[in-house]
């Protein structure tokens, strides 16, 4: 009997690596355990979560999307991150505190510029959203310490990214 479970455990172990080892980044919140400490319920109406640090790296705007699709916010996600939490000003990011009181740490990593360059560590931030614009630029969240704003950025750059997990619909 003994030997019966641990076979099954391993055969669900392999069949759940093989599943998830075969489907892209953006799909692994639907298959795979997600560990809930790595994200962050603020109370915002939306009753979207956001995990509580940046992926390692700067990303241009389709490798962001190509890797984390879906899980990367959109447009109305950071507007809503902007316009409903408050902001502190830490010395090399912001400190965003939800209506809850619970709060993310959005570092001011800076941005790569399309030739490769690395600007603004430590003063602007720079988040990807997945959502494109109409000019073939796609939305992002940026802020510096004199402000924070949504607007339209060239996909030739290079972002931060955080990642959001939405509310489950039943």
């Amino acid at each position: 009997m003994k030997m019966k479970v641990f076979l099954n455990s391993i055969l669900a172990g392999a069949l759940l690596f093989a599943v998830c080892g075969t489907i892209s980044a953006q799909n692994t919140s639907a298959c795979c355990p997600i560990d809930d400490s790595e994200w962050v319920n603020i109370g915002l109406p939306s009753g979207t979560l956001w995990k509580s640090a940046n992926e390692p790296g700067i990303f241009g705007y389709y490798d962001a999307t190509s890797r984390y699709g879906s899980s990367l916010p959109t447009k109305e996600e950071l507007q809503e991150l902007k316009d409903v939490c408050q902001w502190l000003w830490t010395g090399s990011g912001f400190k965003v505190t939800g209506p809850n009181g619970k709060s993310i740490y959005l570092p001011a990593e800076g941005y790569r510029h399309f030739d490769g360059s690395k600007y603004g560590s430590g003063t602007y931030g720079n988040y990807w959203s997945r959502t494109p614009d109409d000019t073939g630029k796609a939305w992002e969240l940026y802020f510096y310490r004199g402000g924070i704003y949504t607007n339209s950025n060239s996909i030739s750059e290079g972002l931060s990214v955080r990642l959001v997990r939405r509310p489950r619909k039943h």
